[in-house]
């Protein structure tokens, strides 16, 4: 188990950022379990992450799995920050911040208008240029379907 590691302790360059590919799904799944069991993010099958892999992103320290992310595009009009999860050995760090910029630059290259992100961690998204409404007033709402 890794301690807690501090910008200051760890050379950012010791963190590899690649896209995923389909052989990383279990160990995505893997990965993510935790998050999901501390109700942080939705579960989600192999299957379902092996839809992402193509636009998701794994950080990787000395070969492990640390953070993850993935882009998921609905249309040329909008994407979402998807299955974000950062080991917490490893928050603070400026590893979420770096994979959610790499989305974002995904979305650019792809001509997506906007990208989205449903979070619980606004201050998190804010830092990294996100917000409330965008340009001319625009703003999501949701309604809920089922109690879970």
């Amino acid at each position: 188990m890794y301690c807690y590691l501090k910008m200051t302790d760890l050379d950012a360059s010791a963190i590899q950022v690649r896209h995923a590919e389909i052989g990383d799904a279990q160990a995505l799944s893997e990965f993510i379990t935790p998050f999901v069991t501390e109700g942080k993010l939705l579960p989600r099958t192999v299957d379902e992450l092996m839809g992402l892999i193509p636009h998701c992103f794994l950080a990787e320290f000395e070969g492990r799995i640390i953070a993850c992310a993935a882009l998921e595009i609905y249309s040329a009009k909008l994407a979402e920050v998807r299955s974000l999860a950062v080991s917490t050995n490893f928050q603070r760090t400026g590893i979420g911040k770096r994979l959610v910029t790499t989305c974002v630059e995904l979305a650019r290259s792809k001509n997506v208008l906007e990208v989205m992100a449903v979070t619980s961690s606004e201050d998190f998204f804010k830092s990294c240029g996100f917000d409330f409404t965008l340009p001319g007033e625009k703003k999501a709402l949701f309604v809920r379907t089922r109690d879970d």
